[in-house]
């Protein structure tokens, strides 16, 4: 193997091993966890690299360089997950490379990502960005919607043409209540994901969790995990 094949694959193995201790600790099947790599930052060439060692999931958080490396990865079977805060201008673009946008937070977006949707003739699973950091009826500082938010933009999606309502996303806050606390940020998590459930069972995913926290993710439920400088090295600065 490459110098950078070897390194992606011990990397991949030392997140396999956190993830796969992580559910023994939570009693749970290591199948039931995902893991999504997030390729921010690096290059076609390392999602390669990926694919051929066995990733199947990776993610984006920004089109202008989400959008040419799905392009110059289309002939790999991977599903592609939007990640980021995105612009409603945008929603054309992403909606026809990503398989999953995880990061839908308002209702504007909803009818925008529907519209991209539609036109491309794609489905594109939705997830709810939910803000812990959030006042009632606000936005997070990261993106997402406040709790109390929650179940009405669900509704938007599901009803919404050439969308599916996937679960939920959120990111451990920086500020508020549950900074510094993901355990009880990811329960939170699993607390709303129960309750979105009850009116859509289909809404199983509960993405939570990155390279630093990705085992108290697991332990409160989270379905699918995104790391990104535990497999991939520490990121070079943006330009």
């Amino acid at each position: 193997m490459t110098d950078r094949k070897t390194e992606l694959a011990a990397n991949l193995e030392r997140v396999e091993q956190r993830i796969a201790g992580a559910c023994v600790a939570a009693g749970r099947d290591r199948d039931e966890v995902t893991l999504i790599v997030v390729t921010k930052t690096y290059p076609a060439s390392d999602v390669r690299l990926l694919a051929e060692l066995g990733v199947t999931q990776v993610a984006e958080n920004r089109d202008q360089d989400a959008a040419p490396k799905a392009a110059a990865c289309a002939d790999l079977d991977l599903t592609w997950h939007f990640v980021g805060q995105l612009q409603t201008n945008k929603a054309r673009s992403v909606a026809g490379y990503a398989d999953f946008v995880q990061s839908v937070d308002r209702a504007k977006l909803v009818t925008s990502l529907s519209s991209a949707a539609e036109r491309a003739g794609r489905e594109l699973g939705c997830l709810v960005q939910v803000a812990l950091d959030a006042e009632a009826g606000g936005r997070g500082d990261r993106g997402g919607v406040a709790p109390d938010g929650v179940e009405e933009l669900a509704g938007l999606i599901e009803a919404a043409p050439g969308l599916r309502l996937g679960g939920v996303m959120t990111v451990a806050p920086l500020s508020g209540t549950y900074a510094g606390q993901p355990a009880a940020a990811f329960e939170r998590l699993r607390e709303i994901s129960t309750s979105l459930r009850a009116a859509w069972p289909a809404a199983t995913m509960v993405s939570a969790g990155m390279s630093g926290d990705l085992e108290h993710a697991v332990a409160a439920g989270a379905t699918h995990v995104r790391v990104g400088s535990a497999v991939l090295g520490v990121r070079p600065a943006l330009g």
